[in-house]
């Protein structure tokens, strides 16, 4: 693309996220510099900071759509689902889906580290916490208990899932089928809602 100075500052943020976005779809997490951003839409580095505040910045802007797309997924996959349990495993599913569906983009999400021991800022720490709080939700259906309970339980259960997808991801998992973890998510997730439910 050849440069053009006419773009809006709102419109070279937009060119850099789509640049970004088909960067790591293209060629992994690893694959995303501000240079090959920049290159890809016509404007130099500097350019681009005067947009983003690092390269960190760029990357989190990525990730809070991807994590938007990831929470709308979910969602969507248990909106009429009305059993707690047959909805969470509604969530587990449609978690490894899309993870499957955007591998590059998913692993980028939980691959990414801030620069200097910077803090997360607090706008991309509530796009994290937003998936918690709808698994939290059918949690609480089946716990009938209090807000500090329904969260450890929750954070306990999707790190479970979350746990099952990085190991078949990353090839560390002894199976090639996705329908098998799947299985293998549904047994942990119907597992662990029977233990709550005799803890109850």
């Amino acid at each position: 693309m050849g440069r053009r100075s006419d773009h809006t500052r709102e419109e070279i943020r937009e060119l850099a996220l789509q640049a970004a976005s088909k960067l790591v779809r293209e060629q992994g997490f690893q694959g995303l510099s501000a240079r090959k951003v920049a290159r890809a839409i016509g404007y130099t580095v500097g350019s681009l900071y005067l947009v983003f505040k690092n390269l960190d910045d760029l990357i989190l802007q990525v990730n809070a759509r991807n994590l938007e797309a990831m929470h709308r997924a979910v969602a969507d996959a248990g909106v009429s689902i009305v059993d707690p349990r047959q909805r969470l495993l509604a969530f587990g599913r449609a978690y490894l889906q899309f993870a499957v569906a955007h591998p590059h983009a998913w692993r980028m999400i939980f691959e990414h580290r801030m620069n200097d021991d910077e803090p997360v800022p607090e706008w991309y720490e509530k796009r994290i916490i937003r998936l918690f709080l709808l698994v939290e939700e059918p949690v609480r259906d089946i716990m009938l208990t209090d807000d500090a309970a329904v969260t450890q339980a929750a954070k306990a259960l999707w790190s479970g899932v979350h746990g099952v997808c990085i190991l078949y991801m990353t090839g560390k998992l002894d199976v090639v089928r996705v329908g098998a973890v799947e299985s293998l998510l549904e047994h942990l997730i119907r597992t662990y809602l029977a233990g709550l439910e005799i803890g109850r």
